[in-house]
C-alpha cells in the first residue's frame, strides 16, 4: 500500500509520506493577527521557486489549500495569504462582498497585505527573486494588484478575477508577466471592463495573456460552487483542468526550477 497513487488536479501524488503537509503560520500587520498556511516542496531545487496564493472573497478555503498542496508536490514553495485577518473573516456572501470591496477600493492596503504574505513565503524558504502570485476571484484581483503595485514577483496569474481598475489611477509600466484565465460567460465582468483591462495591458507594455474558457462562468475552478451556470458562479471541470495546465506552462516559462 506504500506506493498507492492519487490524482489531484492532474498531478500524481504518492502516499509514501515523503511530501510535506500544510503548516499554519501566524504573522501580523501591526496589531492585526493574520493566519496563513505554508508548504515546502516535496522535492527541493537550488532555485527555490515560490508561489503566493491569494484566496477568493471568503478567505482561505479548501480550494486554496488544495492548490497549495498540489503546487508543493510539483516542487514549489507555496504560501496562502490571509488578507482579512483574525476576527474579520466573512460569515456569508454579503460580508464577503463588503470586505472584498473594501480592499478593491483601498488597493494600497491590499498590496500591503500581499507584501506581508510574500515575506512569509520568502521566510519559508522561497527565493525572493523567483516568485509568482496567483489568485482566485477576489484573489485574482489581488494578483493583478501585485503587478500594478510593482511588487517584486516574476509573474501573476488571475483565475476568474476582477479586472477593473479605477480610471483615475495612474497607468505605469508593468514588468511582471501576466496570465488571466477567464470564463467566457462570466457575468460579473462587463465587456467594457475587459476592453479597459486589455487596453491597460497594452498601455503598460505588459507581457500578458488572456485565455477564455468556453461555457465557463465565474468561479469555474471551485467544485463547491456546483454546476449551475445560471447562478453566475459554477464549477466547470474542463475549464478547471485546462486552466491548471495553462498555469503549469506559465510557471515553467517564468520561474527557474
Amino acid at each position: 500500500m506504500k506506493n498507492i497513487k492519487f490524482l489531484v488536479l492532474g498531478i500524481l501524488i504518492y502516499s509514501n509520506g515523503a511530501f510535506a503537509q500544510l503548516k499554519a503560520v501566524t504573522y501580523k500587520d501591526g496589531a492585526q493577527i493574520l493566519n496563513g498556511f505554508e508548504i515546502a516542496p516535496s522535492k527541493k531545487s537550488i532555485q527555490k521557486p515560490g508561489i503566493l496564493i491569494l484566496p477568493a472573497w471568503k478567505g482561505i478555503d479548501k480550494a486554496s489549500k488544495d492548490i497549495a498542496t498540489s503546487l508543493g508536490s510539483l516542487g514549489y514553495y507555496a504560501f496562502i495569504a490571509d488578507i482579512y485577518g483574525e476576527g474579520n473573516y466573512p460569515k456569508d456572501n454579503a460580508e464577503a462582498g463588503k470586505s472584498a470591496g473594501y480592499y478593491k477600493t483601498n488597493y494600497t492596503e491590499y498590496q500591503k497585505r500581499i507584501t506581508l504574505a510574500l515575506n512569509q513565503l520568502i521566510k519559508a524558504g522561497a527565493n525572493p527573486d523567483n516568485i509568482v502570485v496567483i489568485g482566485y476571484c477576489f484573489g485574482g484581483t489581488g494578483a493583478l494588484e501585485a503587478a500594478r503595485g510593482h511588487i517584486n514577483v516574476k509573474g501573476v496569474v488571475s483565475f476568474h478575477g476582477g479586472l477593473a481598475k479605477d480610471a483615475a489611477r495612474p497607468t505605469e509600466p508593468i514588468t511582471a508577466k501576466v496570465l488571466v484565465c477567464h470564463g467566457a460567460d462570466d457575468p460579473y465582468e462587463s465587456a467594457a471592463e475587459i476592453t479597459a483591462f486589455q487596453q491597460e495591458m497594452r498601455d503598460t507594455k505588459a507581457d500578458w495573456q488572456m485565455i477564455y474558457y468556453a461555457n465557463a462562468v465565474h468561479g469555474f475552478t471551485n467544485p463547491e460552487y456546483g454546476n449551475d451556470n445560471s447562478k453566475g458562479a459554477a464549477y466547470n471541470e474542463k475549464a478547471a483542468k485546462r486552466s491548471f495546465e495553462h498555469l503549469k506552462l506559465f510557471l515553467n516559462e517564468v520561474l527557474k526550477k
